[in-house]
């Protein structure tokens, strides 16, 4: 039986891939910012729930007590597009929270999580992180440069962790339905729009991404490391 953590886990794809390892036997603990959320997922789920903002040092600090104390596969998903949540910035500053917002959303949260439990990562363990489409010049801004970072990062990671046998690499999914990112702001036509940019005329959902988590997470993805594996039916295509 593994020990999986799945960081933003209440809602969506962190949920998704959850419940994925959770129908594997493994034991896994969600976590997130919303204890009400996180609370009646882990039910859910049966699993373990630790609430704190993976963005925010003090928080996972405190957090660790909370924790496995050894970890088989840590799954980076906390994020989102912290712009959604604002209005278009004008002065300065605006310009320079926004961009904070979602370097710490996406980046930072994985960065401090997984330095966090590196020491707890057991050998041959894994790490994925929840990348984006947007990281590859479709735009999105801050949000886009954030998922970009995030890919940067883990080529380090994976150079880093790699002598104990740990694989580290990105999951980069393109439209996902059925989650909270677009906060119900995405309408049919911006689905179509994204559809019709695939090869196989569908949206992803969900259980797409977490079962590309669930490969690389498996022995059968030992070699495997520093890579971006690309979930979005070819709307981006790695080449």
């Amino acid at each position: 039986m593994r020990e999986v953590v799945v960081t933003g886990g209440g809602t969506g794809i962190g949920h998704a891939i959850a419940a994925a390892f959770v129908s594997l036997g493994d034991r896994v603990t969600i976590t997130g910012r919303r204890e009400s959320v996180l609370k009646e997922a882990a039910q859910r789920l049966g699993a373990s729930c630790v609430p704190f903002d993976a963005a925010d040092p003090a928080a996972v600090n405190d957090a660790l007590a909370d924790l496995p104390e050894q970890v088989d596969v840590l799954v980076n998903n906390a994020g989102g597009n912290t712009n959604l949540d604002r209005g278009r910035p004008g002065e300065l500053t605006e310009v320079a929270q926004a961009w904070w917002a979602n370097l710490n959303a996406n980046l930072m949260s994985a960065v401090l999580v997984t330095t966090a439990l590196a020491p707890r990562i057991a050998k041959d363990g894994r790490v994925v992180s929840i990348g984006s489409i947007a990281a590859r010049g479709t735009g999105s801004g801050s949000y886009g440069a954030a998922k970009a970072a995030l890919e940067s990062w883990t080529a380090d990671l994976a150079a880093e962790l790699g002598p104990r046998g740990i694989t580290a690499n990105v999951v980069s999914p393109g439209l996902v339905v059925d989650t909270e990112f677009f906060r119900g702001r995405l309408t049919e036509d911006g689905i179509t729009a994204r559809v019709e940019n695939t090869r196989n005329g569908r949206p992803g959902i969900p259980a797409d991404v977490a079962d590309t988590v669930l490969f690389l997470a498996s022995a059968g993805a030992r070699h495997v490391t520093g890579q971006v594996v690309h979930v979005n039916g070819g709307a981006y295509l790695g080449r």
